[in-house]
């Protein structure tokens, strides 16, 4: 039995008022004995004097008030690290006491939790947040975050207009806030940068470039291009993709991809033949503006007879051929540039800005003048760098005054026209898979009918066109799993057309499989 710590005797009397012991002989209050084990379970007596962050004498311990206090510090730390201001932190500690009934929550779970919370409530007010981010931030894989968060989603019932669809031009402008590698920009070139951007993501937009893809390579892709044009050097994909979390793989597909769209919108200009995706960057200032024109001109049924927003490029020539002696060039030089000009006429009367055209004709002409001088196209001279057109010495090829560069809906953006209507890249793909795959149902009926026929048998070599030299070339194609598949198809006759769509397991699943049960 416990002593008295004065006396040493053994008589103790619990206290009326605290409850805590003192001897009966001295009247000595006995130290830590404050302690009663728990009996009866869950719902059995509790102990006494201990409480969250304390030991001995206080108030009583609570399992439930430790584990909603560590809950609520860990949602602290969490909002912390993703820059939420304290009012979001009371949203999501309000969310995951709704979902979880009060009760919180400890470990990994939780964590991935709070991460889906965060990005829920940051939806639910039109502020994208990519789900790369919220999971560097907790530590936690983006599919198992993209899984708690359509749970959250489908616990609480959100719908439009309460959760709205993901905002790819807000989260293009934060990211160009939040950027490390441009936070040196001055605020008119960051501000150029911006309009440029939401100009060219929501091009990016009608031309399906978005559609069922993540949102933030594409956003890392625009983000370089427009850099690279407005001449801010250090901006690379590998830096973007890392610092903003994204795949840099990805990055760079999406940012071809863009490239190739440029290409493509380039077509209609006199000179687009020449452009391809190595020198698009050296053309983009000139597309971008006739892409700009092109979105600011009213609809095709509503023009008026004179054409528009179109200008007169005859004017470009004469005040090209009246600056600095210009006008004693060659007759033929003369009749080249008019004949270019005439070519610009059926654009749409595409409209450029005089000082860019003028800047680009004086620099065309410099450059021949050079040439001839340096002895004409018989002599051959080692190789040079060649100096081009530097796109950043004429000012005033963006204007920003398109509505595509303020954020529009979705039913405005299709409507605009931008001199390009590109079909999406997965329907492109589709069709070039079934044209693949009927090429080999074809391949595959020659080789039955050869086998069945022999006699009347052709050669199993593919006759392929070469679509350049405009002759035919002997091709021998290799059989693999997926011709193999086809023939065995095409034996339990299974229709070309289901073939073509490519769902192999389940055709072999149906046909083959299972041909022979009742």
């Amino acid at each position: 039995m416990p002593t008295c710590v004065s006396c040493n005797s053994t008589s103790f009397t619990p206290d009326d008022v605290s409850g805590r012991l003192y001897c009966s002989s001295c009247g000595h209050i006995q130290d830590y004995d404050n302690y009663v084990n728990v009996y009866g379970g869950v719902s059995g007596t509790t102990g006494t004097f201990i409480r969250l962050g304390t030991s001995g004498q206080g108030t009583n311990y609570h399992y439930r008030d430790t584990k909603i206090y560590e809950a609520n510090k860990l949602i602290d730390d969490v909002t912390l690290r993703l820059n939420l201001s304290p009012s979001r932190a009371d949203e999501i500690k309000a969310m995951i006491g709704k979902i979880t009934e009060g009760e919180f929550g400890q470990g990994n779970w939780f964590n991935v939790l709070i991460g889906a919370c965060a990005y829920v409530v940051m939806r639910r007010d039109s502020k994208s947040m990519p789900i790369s981010e919220v999971g560097a931030a907790i530590g936690c894989d983006d599919y198992e975050l993209g899984r708690m968060i359509m749970r959250v989603v489908d616990f609480l019932e959100l719908k439009k207009p309460d959760f709205p669809e993901f905002d790819i031009v807000r989260l293009y402008e934060r990211t160009l806030r939040n950027s490390r590698v441009l936070g040196s920009l001055g605020g008119s070139v960051r501000e150029r940068m911006r309009k440029q951007g939401i100009f060219l993501i929501q091009c990016a937009i009608k031309w399906f470039l978005t559609t069922g893809r993540r949102p933030l390579p594409m956003v890392v892709a625009i983000l370089v291009l427009v850099a690279e044009l407005n001449g801010v050097g250090g901006v690379s994909i590998q830096e973007c993709a890392k610092e903003f979390n994204a795949v840099v793989h990805t990055c760079r597909l999406r940012y071809r991809e863009l490239l190739e769209a440029l290409v493509k919108a380039a077509q209609v200009l006199p000179w687009g033949k020449d452009v391809n995706v190595k020198n698009v960057l050296r053309h983009a200032p000139t597309v971008i503006q006739y892409m700009e024109k092109k979105s600011m001109s009213e609809p095709i049924g509503k023009r008026d007879s004179e054409g528009g927003v179109g200008i007169d490029l005859r004017d470009v020539i004469n005040e090209c051929l009246g600056r600095n002696g210009d006008a004693d060039k060659s007759a033929t030089e003369v009749e080249k540039f008019k004949k270019l000009s005439d070519d610009c006429q059926g654009m749409d009367r595409m409209k450029l800005s005089h000082e860019c055209l003028a800047m680009v004709y004086s620099k065309s002409l410099d450059e021949m003048e050079n040439f001839k001088s340096s002895g004409g196209f018989g002599v051959v001279h080692e190789r040079e760098e060649r100096q081009y057109f530097d796109p950043h010495d004429c000012t005033e090829w963006w204007n920003g005054k398109s509505e595509l560069s303020k954020k529009l809906m979705l039913k405005n953006i299709l409507e605009k026209d931008v001199g390009l209507d590109h079909m999406p890249p997965s329907y492109l793909k589709g069709l070039k898979a079934c044209k693949r795959r009927r090429e080999r149902i074809n391949a595959a009926k020659q080789r039955i009918h050869k086998i069945m026929h022999p006699s009347n048998a052709r050669s199993d070599v593919c006759i392929s066109e070469d679509v350049k030299n405009g002759r035919k070339r002997k091709r021998r194609h290799t059989l693999d799993w997926e011709d193999l598949i086809i023939e065995t198809l095409l034996l339990h006759q299974v229709k070309e057309e289901e073939i073509e769509k490519g769902w192999y397991n389940s055709l072999l699943d149906l046909h083959v499989f299972n041909s022979g049960a009742v």
